[in-house]
């Protein structure tokens, strides 16, 4: 627990200088748009995170993996179109504040979106702005969707969400979860990571459920 905490305190802190160069708006402020666009886009230019490559042997970064699965009581179709649509996801998780959508578009059956997902979270009395920048594609005919992410310090995730349709009135959602980070902070952006998308996944499936969604 001591080495946890000690991983959350590097990681938080990692964030907190390198927002404080940046200086993004605050999560309830929409006139930082055009700069979280400006900071999507180097963050895909700069570090390919769309770009599913394991760290490279002695790079000083990993990789680790994880699956988590629910069950939700709705058709397919209905939890697919709530579930997939990432301004839905607002609530879920206490950390997540706004979703800033820079471009959509669909093609060959795919629906892309690029958005940045701005969370605000608590540390040692003050507030760290984290900016997750991410490329969503839904596959609008096979029940799945991919999201690959970026945040500070240099955390990338591949993420794979496949709907699986148990009867009409049943579905269950897979998430195929991948984390890279630096070898110090694996462990640590796994426990988060998959902490939260396990928070998410029960706040949608309450939503759906009771028809909220």
């Amino acid at each position: 627990m001591k080495h946890l905490r000690l991983l959350a305190a590097q990681l938080l802190a990692a964030v907190l200088v390198l927002t404080a160069f940046s200086g993004p708006a605050r999560a309830d402020t929409p006139e930082g748009d055009a700069q979280l666009a400006a900071e999507w886009q180097t963050a895909w230019d700069t570090h390919e995170f769309y770009k599913d490559v394991p760290p490279l042997p002695g790079s000083g970064r990993s990789r680790a993996q994880d699956c988590i699965s629910i069950t939700i009581d709705a058709p397919i179709q209905q939890v697919f179109s709530a579930y997939s649509n990432i301004n839905n996801h607002l609530g879920m998780h206490s950390f997540l504040k706004r979703v800033v959508t820079h471009d959509a578009w669909t093609k060959f059956g795919k629906r892309n979106v690029n958005f940045t997902a701005v969370e605000e979270i608590p540390y040692e009395g003050s507030i760290v702005v984290s900016n997750t920048h991410a490329q969503q594609r839904i596959d609008l005919d096979e029940f799945y969707y991919e999201t690959d992410t970026w945040s500070v310090p240099n955390v990338v995730t591949h993420q794979k969400i496949v709907f699986k349709k148990l009867s009409n009135s049943k579905t269950q959602v897979t998430e195929y979860l991948t984390f890279d980070a630096d070898t110090t902070l694996i462990d640590f952006v796994v426990a988060g990571g998959v902490s939260s998308h396990e928070a998410t996944q029960a706040g949608l499936k309450q939503a759906i459920e009771n028809g909220n969604l």
